[in-house]
């Protein structure tokens, strides 16, 4: 009997995954494959995910300190010191965005409550249900009164993008909803709200889950999981080894490939980190340069 076998009576294995495994197989199950299973080499660095990281991580490090270390100097002190510089077209673009960095982070962390204590701060969360194992790690989770009287957790999600965001935003996030019931397992605590802030527009996008909310994304991760594990079990049995032919060019091997992992192209493959290893991708979009997802003034980054 191989690993593959069960025998009757025995648990299914679950699908191990996080909400950004289902979210890339739902866009495009090519690019999963170039992620996850072929593990392709990946472009440049973006310089707006060097933009977010930079942000999230002065975030973190403020969070976690005790409240007095929590000033506003700190806050400087940790994007200036954690500043990524990746992605930008030269030095002077990397210090301007590193200005914009840090008074978007303070405008922010000037609003917080110095002595708030979150219950989790990039904690990794995770439950088992509906056939998966999930997990993910939450920026921020915080323990707030609820409006019956009792504590809930919140689950709070930063943003650095251009789009400001509102809250069907929040609503229909299969990551934020995964969270939730995450967090509700792993700390023994309720939780129904998620928010997304939006740090450049100094927006706030909230929703509240029901439990029939909580099902219906719980459903699609489901659905989702199911399809992404069929195909990566395809890979592991029997695709993986046609993939050196489909490489030199075997197109018996690259349709079988494509079968079961096919391109999704469209324009936003511009901002895909394997365009190159795709031709679909790049017949569906332009050449970006890894700097082209900043805003080009102030005024559109909303930062003024």
């Amino acid at each position: 009997m191989n690993s593959q076998d069960t025998f009757d009576g025995m648990p299914t294995r679950l699908f191990t995954c996080t909400p950004t495994k289902l979210v890339t197989w739902s866009d495009c199950p090519r690019r999963y494959r170039f992620t996850y299973l072929d593990r392709k080499p990946k472009g440049a660095p973006w310089a707006h995910n060097s933009v977010g990281a930079s942000v999230h991580n002065a975030l973190r490090d403020w969070f976690v300190v005790e409240p007095q270390a929590r000033t506003l100097d700190y806050a400087v002190e940790r994007v200036e010191k954690g500043w990524i510089n990746e992605g930008f077209r030269d030095g002077e673009q990397s210090r301007e965005w590193r200005a914009r960095a840090t008074d978007m982070t303070v405008d922010y962390l000037r609003e917080q409550d110095v002595q708030a204590e979150p219950a989790g701060i990039e904690r990794t969360v995770s439950t088992a249900t509906h056939g998966m194992a999930l997990s993910g790690r939450v920026d921020r989770i915080d323990l707030r009164d609820s409006s019956d009287g009792g504590e809930e957790l919140v689950i709070v999600d930063y943003k650095t993008g251009r789009r400001p965001l509102d809250d069907n935003d929040a609503r229909s996030s299969l990551a934020l909803a995964v969270y939730v019931v995450a967090a509700s397992k792993t700390l023994r605590q309720r939780s129904r709200r998620v928010e997304l802030h939006h740090l450049p527009s100094k927006s706030v996008a909230a929703f509240e889950h029901s439990p029939q909310t909580l099902e219906r994304h719980l459903g699609r991760a489901e659905q989702i999981a199911g399809e992404a594990a069929s195909a990566t079990e395809a890979w592991n049995g029997r695709l993986s080894v046609r993939a050196e032919d489909a490489s030199d060019g075997d197109a018996d091997a690259i349709a079988a490939i494509d079968e079961v992992f096919p391109a999704n192209p469209g324009m936003m493959c511009a901002w895909c980190d394997y365009r190159r290893w795709c031709p679909s991708g790049q017949d569906a979009s332009e050449v970006l340069q890894p700097w082209d997802g900043l805003a080009q003034n102030a005024s559109e980054n909303g930062t003024d």
